[in-house]
């Protein structure tokens, strides 16, 4: 599957967006730290992000939705104090975290700044709520972050890996990871997770991981022998693996249809040094309402 699969083919049908906004924002930030020198501004991943999310609008998305990390440690952390903490992040980037938030708001995006949950927490919650809703033809989840593959069902809540393209439906995870979407956690548990900070069992490989899982299901179905005394690590693993799917975030989808930009976005783009963005919002808010 490719990135046309999360367009809509029927303007009745409800397409979902939920966007790692935290991995956008450090996207655009290191893109920026690769251009020439004195592109971007004190606010240029800001301004990255909001183009992007901008951009997904111009091209016919309805219904968006932007979780964030307002901190990067969660509950987590004090499960496992190894696990990934806002240490060593780059003081400009740092200082963009809340100025985005603000941004998209005022762009009139939903957002999600998550404190005690991460992000993918937000992303998972979020596609629980979203899926049920039989107008809803499709949930589309932007990250390319693999423990986000435990929430992809079948070809109706996908995940999409923008540097690549690729649309991972759950023939798609079973391909990449050679486990079915909901063993993603065990998986992890196994092999690790290097961007969150958490080693994995040693001596279990990926293979090795997927053979294991194929074979007994669940690290909680292993007989005894298998991992022995490093059973409880495991687990302690895949609780840090497995996302949440219980923050309130929403009661209805029509609470993430984007209406357009509020009064105060032209505003923000005055201070992002970028007001070609409050014109293209303008712009997409009158095609948008001018199609019969």
């Amino acid at each position: 599957m490719d990135e046309e699969a999360c367009g809509s083919t029927n303007a009745c049908d409800v397409i979902v967006h939920l966007i790692d906004g935290t991995y956008e924002l450090f996207r655009h930030f290191y893109g920026l730290r690769r251009a020439p020198k004195g592109s971007g501004g004190r606010y240029g991943a800001v301004a990255g992000v909001l183009g992007t999310v901008l951009g997904m609008v111009e091209d016919g998305a309805t219904h968006i939705g932007v979780a964030t990390d307002h901190v990067i440690e969660s509950f987590r952390n004090e499960l496992w104090d190894e696990y990934k903490t806002g240490e060593g992040i780059d003081p400009a980037l740092r200082a963009q975290f809340e100025p985005l938030e603000e941004a998209l708001v005022a762009m009139g995006v939903a957002v999600w700044p998550m404190v005690d949950l991460e992000a993918d927490d937000a992303l998972a919650s979020a596609a629980r709520i979203a899926a049920p809703d039989p107008r809803v033809e499709r949930v589309c989840i932007w990250t390319p972050d693999k423990d986000l593959a435990q929430c992809v069902r079948e070809d109706f809540v996908v995940q999409v890996d923008r540097r690549s393209g690729v649309v991972r439906d759950a023939d798609g995870v079973r391909a990449k990871f050679g486990v079915s979407p909901p063993l993603i956690p065990d998986y992890l548990a196994l092999v690790g997770d290097s961007a969150d900070g958490y080693p994995g069992i040693p001596r279990i490989g990926a293979k090795g991981a997927a053979a294991l899982l194929a074979r007994y299901g669940p690290i909680e179905d292993f007989p005894a022998d298998v991992l022995g005394e490093r059973r409880e690590l495991a687990l302690l693993f895949k609780r840090l693996a497995t996302l949440r799917t219980d923050a309130p975030l929403f009661a209805d989808v029509d609470e993430l249809a984007w209406r357009g930009p509020t009064d105060g976005f032209a505003a923000w783009c005055e201070r992002l040094d970028n007001p070609r963005l409050a014109a293209r919002a303008e712009a997409a808010l009158t095609h948008r309402t001018t199609i019969p």
